[in-house]
């Protein structure tokens, strides 16, 4: 990105060279989360067929190689893995508040996302789990840390440069999970899985080194530790985390020794705590008795919206198993006469977001100066009804490939294309309402509960795959659309109550 850097104008502060006219520091935290999410996206693409491929086919000579497990499983650990990175976002908050700083824990997490990438690259199912958890973990800390030190580049919230800022760190994000699929994913698919995880884990360690020396151009407030905490407070946790960890590790031992161990008694408790966990969390914030009577009646209406991203994440992030699964063994593999392996679907999401994006923050602009925009609530249903029409339309190629017969991948495309749009009418407005309604005390927490209804969402999804419910079966995608849909009318028909439980925002 060197030749994005450019002399500032007059009247710039900050360093000497700016990017695209932001601080230098932007290039850096730029190129750090494209890199970690090249790596996070390509091999996320990967792991169901990996999970589900056995043996090499003599008919084609693909490759084999996998873990060989059934779809249900595939789709339980894809689903836990996916909840269990936005659940660590809120330890991962913590540990930059209270531990590290924001720097360090970037730094840190970016070498556990990347040793994470490299037992994935050593084959076996042990190396496979330890290396799952790690990545999870790692994401988690970064995931937490990295926005928060672009806002540290900016002199507070009303600099002008702030929103530009963010949006030029969104197609960072964007374009390293667009192109890890034909990357990591077309070597993984076709060559040896092994050697696209390994991929995953050398983009990340450029995605480090890249940070590591740029961070001379961060904000020297990333270095710092907000609320460090005390001797007493650390020893306490410490007590805490190391007690916990041997009750566990006691209890599986014993669970070992009889020999009744299976992978349920691993995944089952992870995908309980990631929907108790999200809920404990709701009713402590709702029953503090520090907030005001507004705040509480703020919380009241954002349990709307957070049950209400639930059913959509639920339904979403489904693109990258139950639709993966279809686009490998039902679809045709290819488009115009050139081959489309099925891991390449997994860049249509980011290719439609950077396309789509900027024409509905037109739209929403156009319509807001002729006082149409659709409100908060409206724009939640719309994004409620449209993932669950994407799964109406899903059943239509499921139908057609019943009897053997491979679709077209434009059904694919268009599934994709319309969760997309209903993304965009969801996610950054959800986003947004998290910081307005988020009671003073919890301002710096109430992000973390946002992204806690990902975890809720695919933990749903990973709890009915564990209970033996077929989410490859239409009768299940009826049932999930049908869900989404009726949701969302239900929002949008209680919208005047919704709206008066959030008071002043709009």
């Amino acid at each position: 990105m060197a030749s994005s850097l450019t002399k500032p104008s007059a009247g710039t502060a900050g360093s000497e060279k700016t990017f695209f006219g932001h601080p230098r520091g932007l290039a850096t935290l730029f190129m750090t989360e494209m890199w970690e999410r090249f790596s996070y996206y390509g091999m996320r693409a990967l792991l169901v067929l990996y999970l589900v491929s056995g043996g090499a086919d003599a008919a084609t000579g693909s490759q084999g190689g996998g873990l060989m497990m059934t779809a249900a499983t595939a789709t339980a650990i894809y689903s836990v893995y996916v909840s269990m990175v936005y659940l660590m976002a809120m330890p991962g908050g913590w540990f930059g508040d209270r531990v590290w700083g924001a720097r360090k824990t970037v730094a840190i997490a970016g070498a556990v996302i990347m040793v994470g990438h490299l037992s994935l690259a050593i084959p076996g199912q042990a190396m496979f789990f330890v290396g799952l958890a790690l990545v999870a973990a790692g994401s988690g800390l970064l995931k937490a840390n990295i926005s928060t030190m672009v806002g540290h580049l900016y002199d507070g919230p009303d600099d002008p440069r702030r929103d530009g800022g963010f949006t030029l760190f969104y197609i960072g994000i964007n374009l390293g999970a667009f192109v890890a699929p034909f990357v990591i994913g077309t070597v993984g698919e076709n060559v040896n899985w092994h050697l696209g995880f390994a991929l995953a884990a050398l983009g990340m360690a450029l995605g480090l080194v890249q940070f590591l020396l740029g961070t001379k151009h961060l904000s020297p407030k990333s270095n710092i530790v907000p609320n460090p905490l005390s001797a007493e407070e650390r020893k306490s946790i410490l007590v805490k985390v190391f007690g916990t960890l041997a009750v566990v590790a006691a209890f599986y031992g014993v669970v070992v020794a009889m020999g009744a161990y299976t992978l349920n008694w691993a995944l089952v408790p992870i995908t309980l705590a990631g929907l108790i966990i999200p809920v404990a969390v709701l009713v402590r914030i709702k029953r503090d008795k520090d907030l005001s009577k507004t705040e509480q009646s703020k919380m009241s209406g954002y349990i709307w919206f957070f049950v209400a991203a639930a059913v959509f994440w639920m339904i979403y992030d489904q693109g990258g198993s139950t639709l993966s699964l279809f686009a490998d063994g039902k679809t045709a593999d290819t488009v115009f006469g050139f081959g489309f392996p099925a891991t390449w679907y997994q860049s249509l999401n980011p290719l439609f977001v950077m396309a789509l994006a900027p024409v509905f923050a037109w739209l929403w602009l156009w319509l807001s100066r002729r006082n149409k925009e659709p409100n908060t609530i409206t724009k939640f249903a719309m994004g409620l009804v449209l993932v669950g029409a994407s799964f109406f339309v899903f059943i239509v190629p499921m139908n057609m490939a019943g009897g053997g017969d491979k679709v077209s991948p434009m059904w694919l495309v268009s599934i994709y294309m319309i969760q997309t749009i209903g993304e965009l009418c969801l996610s950054p407005v959800g986003l947004s309402v998290t910081t307005k309604m988020a009671p003073q005390k919890y301002a710096s927490q109430m992000m973390g509960v946002w992204f806690l209804a990902v975890t809720a969402g695919d933990c749903t999804t990973g709890l009915l795959s564990l209970a033996g419910v077929d989410l490859n079966g239409t009768g299940i995608i009826g049932m999930q659309a049908a869900l989404a849909v009726l949701a969302g009318f239900a929002v949008y028909m209680y919208r005047k109550k919704v709206q008066t439980l959030m008071g002043d925002v709009h």
